[in-house]
């Protein structure tokens, strides 16, 4: 192989590869980016689940039950839409 083929082909690879990047519109997204908004699903869905917990144990009185079954229904619930964000992350 000559090096005008090689530099042909090369430059070929480069193209696709810098095409490939266009078509899905994530060159700009960084991994940081990814990990904070990751990070973000899970500690909201956590939060609002323990603060309507808490609303709820001061109206129905039954302090800390309720506070305890909704802050894991927030971790449950954080870490599927974690899940489901790494997978479309991932398309």
């Amino acid at each position: 192989m000559s090096k005008d083929q090689f530099k042909t082909r090369l430059q070929i690879a480069k193209d696709k590869i810098f095409k490939k990047k266009s078509e899905n519109g994530n060159e700009n997204s960084s991994s940081i980016g990814a990990a904070f908004k990751l990070s973000t699903e899970l500690v909201s869905a956590v939060a609002v689940g323990t603060i309507f917990g808490f609303i709820l144990d001061k109206t129905f009185g039954t302090k800390p039950w309720l506070i305890i079954i909704f802050f894991f229904i927030g971790v449950i619930a954080g870490i599927m839409n974690v899940i489901k964000s790494a997978k479309n992350m991932q398309k």
